[in-house]
């Protein structure tokens, strides 16, 4: 790393509060997003999708579509299917309940003998335009047989409902068991206490500004070429070789601008494939860019898992064991990533800070006809964040035993660091009584007294919330490759398989740069989201500063290392003696020297080029401590939240103006589940009836009545990366859920009915809470 006499890694490096270089070019109107591109001869694309949950294809006649004016292609699933078009990979390591393996359909690209779920593609239709395309799509005529349905995850797995799978006749696509059922029944045997809670964790939309789109052409080159919405170019690029037989070779995935992903755009769906593969067959650039509706009805959801848990407590309570049985709700597919995220992902964090000495989960993946789940910020672990924060507010008040004092008895302690948890995961670091201490101190909880007085006497039920937590981020993704280019124009270029899509990368990356070379900001180039360049596993798990970034500071520094090496032998020096700040190399005691730039101007190809592969010792494991107060109004059962402070422990901070970002827009994402979010389909006809934003209800800016109060602790950097830093994206997601609906909680028990807070399901609207208190 250089000196700073310059100042410059002072002013735009780590710590600093450094504008977005990205903003420029989006406020001004240039950003590149994939429906910007307009490419001569592009075609647009319409997918027929099916209007059933579940039905047999008994034929598809596309004739009269073909025929419409200017429509250029056609493909429907048996036509892909008979051109060698692969299904997209479904399946899980984890095994069945009877030690069979684990089942799910095969998901092909367009369905050709059964659709599974209301809005799966069937055809997909290409034409001049996009209304042409859309006119020629109501013309495909398919031939649905209907067949019986299940939309809801208990109904799916109870006796004589329709078998949607021939490998899971009872629907369950996969179980889990995790820790010693023996021992936890020896604790609860024992337990002066014992809490029992059951959750619904709802389903919920991703809902990014912008939706799904892919841009796909043959390059000059005679490559299939894509430019796409997505967080993971790279595993893009490798699923649609694997579907449609193509190299690697051939095939180029680049990312421009992306509005938003929030876990939804990792991997690639059907519509992608299918793009790509017309795109190869008409030989003319075909878009496709999805509208509202196709993201509600088919992009992947989250969550949807359906929860009963059981806390053993000792007299003082001490934790001695957690029992959970869950069904989690993965659709009509079960994915690797949809099952993983419910079977391990989530129970990974699930014991959360507290010393829990052993568990017996019990959890389930359970085919229905709905759309696929996946990743959406969190990814599992808000589900199971909530599950503990609940049951620790809820021992709390049946025990007696204050809340505070409950949390500082059972959490793990700083000396017991390392710690391993009973799922096996190993946290480097944490000092979780110490930021619940600065949590509280933060919110005024010892002032709450008069506020709720002050409340009540406007006839308002006021409530103080808590959440105390932990998360796991990496992606289990540990290395990242970068390149680093010094160049001769004064430039230095670097470029990362991680992607940006709203949060900042860019500029944090550029900031590291800073860091290492001492340059100005403008002299750094970050270069993202290019197959071509570079694999990687892409931006998702909060993985793109905590290994990404590392990656890109050892890359750096070893960059500067070989530039000092090519110094010393221009100025013929020893390594030893040269020295190197603000981009400029000096022999030590004297002034002869060479700039960075001009050393690279010397080398062959005008540049010092350098490729660096980096792994992190382990995942991080950001926490928080989360308060809010809400006023609930027992007239109407509306809830305002009035009041909400945070105080996350994200290790080394980079960029704190971004880093704030990051947790307040995760925190409003899980107030929106808490209040308001849930994706709703007809048992009885399998629709879904949240196919809109009339439907669907998301937080707007008037959400908080009141500031966020934010504060980020950096006393505790991570030991598992050379940064210190710990993922960010997620934590405020994972923290905002359970401590609002504590804080809702904790106004029912103030104004006389504790005995209905565990009957508190989410999303809590008016409707139902005034429902819930009229009982």
């Amino acid at each position: 790393m250089s000196d700073d006499p310059t100042g410059l890694a002072g002013r735009y490096g780590s710590g600093q509060a450094v504008p977005r270089i990205e903003d420029e070019a989006l406020l001004q109107g240039r950003g590149r997003y994939t429906d910007d591109l307009q490419p001569a001869g592009q075609l647009r694309a319409v997918f027929v999708r099916s209007p059933y949950p579940h039905a047999r294809i008994a034929g598809v006649d596309a004739g009269a579509a073909r025929a419409m004016p200017g429509v250029v292609l056609v493909a429907t699933g048996p036509e892909l299917a008979a051109a060698g078009c692969k299904p997209l990979p479904t399946g899980t390591p984890f095994k069945r309940p009877d030690g069979s393996p684990g089942a799910s359909p095969a998901r092909p690209v367009l369905a050709h003998d059964r659709v599974r779920f209301v809005g799966e593609p069937v055809a997909v239709v290409v034409a001049e335009t996009l209304q042409q395309a859309r006119d020629a799509a109501e013309a495909v005529q398919v031939d649905y047989e209907e067949l019986p349905h299940v939309a809801d995850v208990r109904s799916a797995v109870e006796g004589g409902v329709v078998a949607l799978c021939d490998g899971a006749p009872d629907n369950i696509a996969a179980e889990a068991r995790h820790g010693d059922a023996a021992k936890v029944q020896a604790a609860f045997a024992q337990a002066a206490h014992v809490v029992e809670l059951e959750i619904a964790n709802q389903r919920l939309v991703a809902l990014p500004i912008e939706g799904r789109a892919v841009l796909a052409w043959v390059a000059d080159d005679g490559r299939l070429t894509l430019q796409m919405s997505t967080q993971m170019p790279s595993g893009v690029r490798d699923a649609i070789c694997n579907a449609t037989g193509l190299e690697r070779g051939q095939v180029r995935v680049t990312v421009g601008d992306v509005g938003g992903g929030f876990g939804m755009k990792t991997g690639a769906y059907p519509e992608d494939v299918a793009i790509a593969w017309c795109a190869w067959q008409a030989r003319r650039p075909v878009k496709w860019a999805a509208d509202r509706s196709e993201e509600f009805l088919a992009s992947h959801h989250g969550r949807d898992v359906h929860q009963q848990a059981e806390l053993a407590l000792a007299a003082d309570g001490r934790i001695l064991a957690l029992r959970l049985r869950t069904h989690a709700n993965v659709g009509a597919y079960a994915t690797g990533t949809g099952v993983a995220i419910q079977l391990l992902i989530g129970p990974w964090v699930q014991t959360s800070v507290y010393d829990v000495p052993c568990i017996d989960f019990q959890l389930r993946a359970v085919l229905t006809n709905t759309a696929p789940t996946g990743a959406y910020r969190g990814a599992g672990r808000p589900e199971a964040i909530f599950l503990m924060e609940r049951l620790m507010d809820e021992a709390a008040r049946q025990t007696g035993i204050d809340r505070i004092a409950l949390r500082r008895r059972n959490f793990i302690r700083p000396e017991q660091m390392p710690y391993t948890n009973p799922m096996g995961q190993t946290y480097d670091v944490g000092r979780f009584e110490r930021l619940m201490d600065l949590g509280l101190a933060q919110a005024d909880w010892d002032g709450f007294g008069a506020r709720h007085a002050a409340s009540a006497a406007r006839g308002r039920w006021r409530g103080l919330g808590i959440a105390t937590f932990l998360e796991w981020t990496g992606g289990n993704a540990l290395e990242e490759r970068v390149t680093v280019d010094v160049l001769a124009d004064g430039v230095i270029e670097v470029f990362s398989a991680v992607n940006q899509m709203g949060q900042g990368i860019a500029t944090t990356l550029a900031q590291l740069v800073v860091d290492v070379f001492g340059v100005p900001m403008e002299q750094v180039r970050v270069v993202l989201g290019d197959t071509d360049r570079g694999d990687g596993f892409g931006s998702a798990g909060s993985r793109s500063l905590f290994t990404g970034g590392s990656a890109l500071h050892e890359g750096a520094t070893k960059t500067l290392d070989q530039a000092r090496g090519l110094a010393a032998q221009a100025l013929e020096a020893g390594v030893q003696d040269i020295e190197y700040a603000g981009g400029r190399f000096r022999v030590r005691g004297t002034d002869l020297g060479i700039g960075l730039f001009e050393l690279a101007a010397r080398q062959d190809g005008a540049r010092i080029h350098l490729e660096s592969n980096t792994k992190v010792a382990g995942p991080s494991w950001p926490s928080g401590c989360h308060v809010c107060e809400v006023e609930v109004d027992p007239a109407t059962g509306t809830v305002d939240l009035v009041a909400y402070s945070s105080v996350n422990d994200v290790g080394r901070v980079v960029n704190p103006t971004i880093v704030r970002g990051q947790l307040d827009g995760g925190a409003v994402q899980g107030l929106g589940q808490a209040l308001m979010e849930q994706v709703v389909y007809d048992e009885a006809s399998g629709q879904l009836l949240t196919g809109s934003l009339m439907d669907y209800a998301a937080p707007r800016a008037d959400l908080l009545h009141a500031d966020f109060v934010t504060s980020m602790d950096e006393a505790t950097p991570s030991t598992n990366n050379p940064l210190g830093v710990k993922g960010v994206g997620e934590l405020g997601t994972i923290g905002a859920t359970p401590c609002l609906v504590n804080a809702v909680a904790d106004a029912l028990a103030r104004a006389g009915r504790a005995g209905q807070a565990p009957q508190l399901q989410m999303p809590l609207t008016p409707l139902r809470l005034w429902q819930m208190l009229q009982a």
